[in-house]
């Protein structure tokens, strides 16, 4: 099992689209696919037209289950199927916005999405996690779960100062981490036609030349209108700009894993 988490400090930067997009692409490749979504903003969960107000098994239940020490815990009562071959989702409802308020009564709580996952190696291959925009408990379980972090970006100034939180929040959790798990920039919503993007994308370059990926997500309708439907933009529009770009960062994601691969196996 491969664990991705989607991560960055700053909203609106396209993380859930680029959670959903490379989901529907590696299921529609023939992988077993889950997605996790912890952000208390539900976007990922409410993509697939699930309400994350009414659902009853969602990440919460399994946060609150564990904390409360409940036995025989089964992570898979907790999914629900999307509807697309493949592909899995363990959902949020709005209630785990309070878990970090929780944490003190519930106990450690920073390896609950790692350990469920354990339970489930043998059910998927491939796990992207939908990372929140802030740090606490929900992103310390992101980043303690994954073996590589994707960081979309923006190409603006703004975006740029989000990607360095980014950056110092993942230094302070892997402090302690002996494999460090690696990241790869990824700029979304690039629109060419403008100045400030064209620079900010230099910049990008000249900050990061060994972590960030050298196309990137262009600016596409396609996008807005397949979650309108419901429908992830590569299966909505497999032609158009953004779900071509997708599935070509996706190529170099799975190239890595399977160098990365060989690698811990030769060592």
């Amino acid at each position: 099992m491969k664990i991705w988490a989607v991560s960055n400090q700053k909203g609106g930067v396209g993380k859930t689209t680029t959670v959903v997009s490379l989901g529907s692409l590696l299921s529609s490749w023939g992988f077993r696919t889950l997605l996790i979504d912890l952000d208390p903003h539900g976007s990922l969960t409410s993509y697939f037209k699930i309400n994350p107000d009414e659902i009853e098994a969602s990440v919460y239940n399994l946060f609150h289950d564990t904390g409360q020490k409940k036995n025989n815990i089964d992570p898979k009562a907790y999914i629900t199927e999307t509807g697309f071959d493949g592909l899995s989702i363990l959902p949020a409802s709005t209630a785990i916005a309070t878990l970090d308020r929780q944490v003190a009564s519930l106990g450690g709580m920073g390896l609950v999405i790692s350990n469920a996952l354990k339970k489930m190696a043998d059910d998927y291959d491939y796990v992207i996690i939908d990372s929140p925009p802030m740090l606490g408990i929900l992103m310390i379980n992101a980043l303690a779960a994954c073996q590589h972090i994707i960081i979309p970006s923006l190409s603006e100034h703004l975006a740029l100062k989000g990607l360095e939180r980014m950056l110092h929040t993942m230094q302070m959790v892997f402090k302690s981490r002996k494999n460090q798990p690696k990241y790869t920039i990824v700029p979304t919503m690039f629109d060419k036609r403008t100045k400030a993007a064209r620079e900010s994308l230099l910049l990008l370059k000249q900050s990061y030349p060994n972590n960030l990926w050298d196309s990137v997500i262009p600016i596409d309708t396609k996008i807005r209108d397949a979650s309108i439907q419901g429908i992830p933009a590569p299966l909505y529009e497999p032609k158009s700009k953004s779900a071509e770009a997708y599935a070509s960062l996706l190529e170099l994601l799975l190239q890595e894993n399977t160098q990365n691969d060989k690698k811990m196996a030769v060592g």
